[in-house]
């Protein structure tokens, strides 16, 4: 009778111990849930977001002149087809539709004169055509 105390001691051990794993259980479940994966996963990169912002707007306050070239290059990288035309259009408008335009060089035709006919040499004499003679 000794062992029941220890028994009933290490069923109040087991119990305590099984209400806490199932305890942990309901927290990873509710953990893992996709509603609950989604809302961290976008919290975390809005605040990255944030992050990224605040480093790009000290960039801008170091160096102003950087950025502003970096920034306008891009854009007319990016605008270099409205651009051209643009500036076609200006030149076009800019340049007189009363002035003659310059007319292309015509190209002169070479004439070549065909060649001297050469005399023909005697065919050479073959070693069959020696022993037929």
């Amino acid at each position: 009778m000794t062992d029941m105390p220890k028994v009933a001691a290490a069923r109040i051990e087991v119990e305590r111990t099984r209400g806490a794993m199932m305890e942990t259980v309901r927290e990873l479940q509710q953990r893992f849930q996709p509603r609950t994966l989604a809302s961290e996963a976008w919290e975390k990169a809005k605040e990255k977001g944030a992050d990224l912002a605040e480093d790009a707007v000290d960039a801008v306050k170091r160096r102003p002149v950087a950025v502003g070239g970096v920034v306008a290059a891009l854009t007319m990288f990016l605008a270099r087809e409205p651009i051209k035309d643009a500036a076609v259009k200006l030149y076009d408008a800019m340049t007189s539709e009363n002035e003659p335009k310059p007319k292309a060089p015509a190209l002169k035709r070479a004439t070549r004169q065909k060649p001297a006919a050469r005399a023909r040499k005697p065919a050479a004499r073959t070693r069959k055509t020696e022993i037929a003679s």
